[in-house]
């Protein structure tokens, strides 16, 4: 666990400056979509309150302030101290929201207190998935929401062969656009290491969430999960 804790936080420590573009070439700019839809999916009201984990440089927290006309209040949370600093730079003039640096198995964020729980492509990063989800039902109050947004398996084999041939490519964009292919080696390894769609509604109802269910985007490549703390 210590030794992926420290290739997570190398990985990250490289590419900070760079995430937001290279997120863009690798995805073609979908990601974008992906993020958006997962917020329109959420469909927060307004005064209700987001824990963001694994935040990276805030896209969701934007999208939350936009949805809810900055009538929210939002903790965006990061390990990755570089990832916090370049987030605060987009929120430099909005007073709602703070910034947590700790991991998803271990928040600092009190119980039963926020509405809304996100976390996207982040949780394939965390050490343990089940100390991760147990954390997002913890904080969440009852009522509340939980929606992942991560990395999935592809049905379809002819769109799934596509996908692992464009992926080969993209330790080489991060060669190009950051100088290192290797944290993009290890992103790609975890993607396909990750659990399936099925196999994280099993975890996430072992926690206790209910309701629990999925959607896939883009055929699979991505999938975004639900669940309610009733």
């Amino acid at each position: 666990m210590q030794q992926k804790e420290d290739l997570v936080k190398n990985v990250f420590d490289s590419v900070f400056d760079k995430y937001d573009l290279m997120n863009d070439i690798m995805s073609l700019g979908i990601h974008r979509l992906w993020k958006k839809d997962l917020i329109y999916l959420l469909n927060p009201s307004i005064n209700t309150k987001l824990i963001d984990v694994g935040c990276g440089t805030g896209d969701i927290g934007k999208l939350f302030i936009d949805a809810t006309n900055n009538n929210c209040e939002i903790l965006c949370v990061d390990p990755n101290k570089n990832m916090i600093n370049a987030c605060k730079k987009k929120f430099v003039n909005f007073k709602n929201i703070k910034w947590e640096k700790s991991y998803a198995e271990k928040l600092k964020a009190s119980s039963n207190y926020f509405d809304y729980y996100t976390i996207s492509f982040g949780l394939r990063n965390t050490n343990n998935l089940n100390k991760s989800i147990s954390e997002a039902y913890r904080v969440l109050k009852k009522g509340g929401r939980f929606l992942c947004l991560e990395f999935s398996k592809i049905d379809n084999s002819n769109l799934n062969f596509l996908y692992k041939n464009y992926s080969k490519l993209i330790p080489l964009f991060g060669k190009i656009v950051v100088g290192e292919k290797e944290p993009y080696e290890y992103l790609i390894e975890s993607i396909n290491k990750f659990v399936n769609q099925n196999e994280l509604i099993k975890i996430m109802k072992k926690n206790k969430f209910q309701n629990c269910t999925y959607k896939n985007l883009s055929g699979g490549i991505v999938a975004i999960h639900s669940g309610w703390k009733l």
